[in-house]
Formats: C-alpha cells, structure tokens, sequence
C-alpha cells in the first residue's frame, strides 16, 4: 500500500491540508499527517488540525508522495533544517513532492527547484524564478517527481493526477 505524508503546521491553509489528507484516505492510500510536535494546529480558516505524527517520529520513513499545503504554514517548514534534508531524501529518491499555492517555499529553501517546472501562487513567482525553478503560471504542473498547484481550486486536477501516479 502507498505511504503518504500530508505535512501540518500552524496557519495552513484548511482546505489544503484537509482535501489531499482525506481524498487520498478515500482512494485506500495510506495517509498521515506530520507537524513539529504532537499537539492541535488552528489552520488560517480556523479549522484545528492534530497531527498523526510528529516530523521526528517520521523522519526515518519513505513515503512515496510528501503533500506541502499552502497557507503561511511553508514558510515555518522552511526553518526547519531537518524537514530540508527530508524533503531532499526523497526528491533524491525520486518519491513524488506535491506543493499547493506558497508550499514550494519548502522546495525552494530544500534548493530542489533549479531548471524545474513549478508553479505557485502569484506572489511567490519571483522566488522561484531567482531559485532558479523553470516558473509557470498555470493552474498546476507536473515535472517528473514535482507535481505543484497555484491555490485550492486548482488542487483539485492536480490530486486527480496525483491519484493516478499513485495507481501507476
């Protein structure tokens, strides 16, 4: 069965987290949630989040799909050296990295995005240009291992995509 992991920390956005979380659970994927520690996440919708698991009782697995949602979540993964070298471990391994909306700050400060295909939110188009990453401002793109979406609304096809890499 396929191991992912949808990452969690305070002011994600809800439906970022949520959707993929329990769209993926629906699919019959084996689905966990991780955040810095074991306790509840109010996300920027209000919504509150507890974790499956913490990122230092996860940092050891494999998971064939890591999901980043957006919100200002990213930028507080971003501080966190040891979700870096995670991150980097399985863009190494070639496991699928799914970022929505401001999440590829991760894969920007994870230094994976020179000469790739991604796609974010508007408002971080020039991070990822001066990081190197080939942008584009489409709905949601796909690079080999890198599947990324500007926003909720655009998540969904992405998921749907994300869905069948799984099944492949």
């Amino acid at each position: 069965m396929k191991k992912i992991l949808v990452l969690l920390e305070k002011m994600v956005e809800d439906s970022e987290f949520l959707y993929p979380y329990l769209r993926l659970q629906e699919e019959g994927f084996d689905v966990i949630s991780a955040a810095p520690e074991l306790k509840e996440y109010q996300g920027k919708g209000g919504m509150v989040f507890k974790p499956d698991y913490s990122f230092n009782e996860i940092k050891s697995i494999t998971f064939d799909a890591v999901i980043i949602p957006g919100g200002y979540a990213p930028d507080l993964f971003r501080r966190d050296e040891g979700l870096i070298r995670f991150i980097r471990k399985h863009d190494e391994r070639g496991k699928i990295i799914v970022s929505i909306c401001h999440g590829p700050w991760l894969l920007i400060s994870s230094e994976i995005v020179k000469g790739r295909k991604v796609t974010g939110f508007h408002a971080i188009k020039h991070d990822l240009i001066n990081a190197g990453a080939i942008y584009d401002g489409s709905d949601w793109v796909e690079d080999n291992n890198f599947l990324s979406a500007t926003n909720p609304v655009t998540m969904l096809p992405m998921i749907k995509r994300l869905v069948e890499k799984l099944k492949e």
